[in-house]
């Protein structure tokens, strides 16, 4: 797999390729369904498969404010769309050059500089200035330039479409199970990990910490997890993800305890993934009663994972 943007060129081993384009936020369902699809073509055509994303995510370009709301960091992306097939992961660099670049001349700039020979896309994109452009103009366009052009349509589970918005919403409401059916896997959060007021420690849970960032925020609370190293080692463990309400002051705070760990993990990358929402976050009167509850967390994370 290899990353690639237009700032550095495209190697001529990634021309005529097929590309599926789309933001791949999550990579759900549906966006598996596009990117298998443009996989699926490469490989009869004989050409080399790309996977075209976004970053930042136009969302957060013109609306810098909103809350965080992301599924998947880049590096995650790079790593999924390796495993569904794809040869090589480009980036968009969505700036104001970017956004301010018309349908048409997007499409040419497909065709002309990224040198693609096919792209597949979701029914619904949309793409261009002021979202000016639709999958008929990209078929339309794309054709005069010798572009093919290809939709997929969605992926229906429970009887609605796969969406990223469907998605956030079942993180944010500590429904794992949802999230993993539409995913095809558990929600996961990576970042590095960084020094604590080392509270875990002294109540016999010393913690891996981890800032939020960007990700979308899942319920409060505990959560039973597998914890994903940078040597690709998995260990279970159990989470909390809040503002610690019985300390002051409040902060937000991914605090990781590994059931069979006793090593340095500072500094080091570390991915977590949300297996089972175990309980809401919520203040203790005393460390005795948060000890003994977290006791019964790791008890029964144990039941659920081991």
């Amino acid at each position: 797999m290899q990353r690639l943007s237009l700032r550095d060129g495209i190697p001529e081993a990634f021309r005529n390729s097929v590309v599926a384009l789309g933001n791949f936020d999550g990579f759900h369902l549906g966006h598996q369904a596009v990117v298998g699809r443009a996989v699926a073509r490469a490989a009869h055509e004989g050409r080399p498969a790309v996977v075209a994303t976004f970053d930042p995510h136009p969302v957060r370009f013109f609306k810098p404010d909103v809350p965080p709301f992301r599924l998947t960091s880049l590096d995650q992306r790079e790593r999924l769309f390796a495993a569904a097939g794809a040869d090589a992961m480009l980036v968009f660099e969505f700036d104001a050059d970017l956004a301010a670049t018309s349908a048409e001349a997007f499409v040419r700039l497909l065709r002309e500089e990224l040198g693609a020979a096919a792209v597949i896309t979701g029914e619904d994109f949309t793409f261009g200035s002021r979202r000016g452009g639709n999958v008929a103009l990209l078929r339309e366009v794309g054709a005069s330039l010798g572009l093919a052009a290809e939709t997929v349509g969605p992926v229906v589970a429970g009887g609605a479409p796969v969406s990223s918005s469907l998605i956030r919403r079942a993180i944010a409401q500590g429904d794992t199970a949802t999230a993993t059916r539409l995913l095809t896997r558990p929600f996961a959060i990576g970042g590095t990990v960084q020094h604590g007021d080392k509270r875990g420690r002294e109540l016999g849970y010393p913690t891996a910490n981890m800032v939020l960032g960007d990700y979308q925020r899942p319920a409060y609370g505990i959560y039973a997890i597998l914890a994903r190293l940078a040597d690709g080692s998995e260990h279970p463990g159990v989470a909390n993800v809040g503002v610690r309400p019985t300390f002051t002051p409040p902060v937000e705070l991914l605090e990781t305890f590994l059931f069979d760990w006793s090593g340095d993990l500072y500094g080091q990358e570390m991915e977590i993934a949300f297996h089972h929402f175990l309980r809401p976050e919520r203040r203790f009167e005393g460390m005795d009663a948060l000890a003994e509850q977290m006791r019964k967390d790791e008890a029964e994370a144990q039941r659920l994972l081991l």
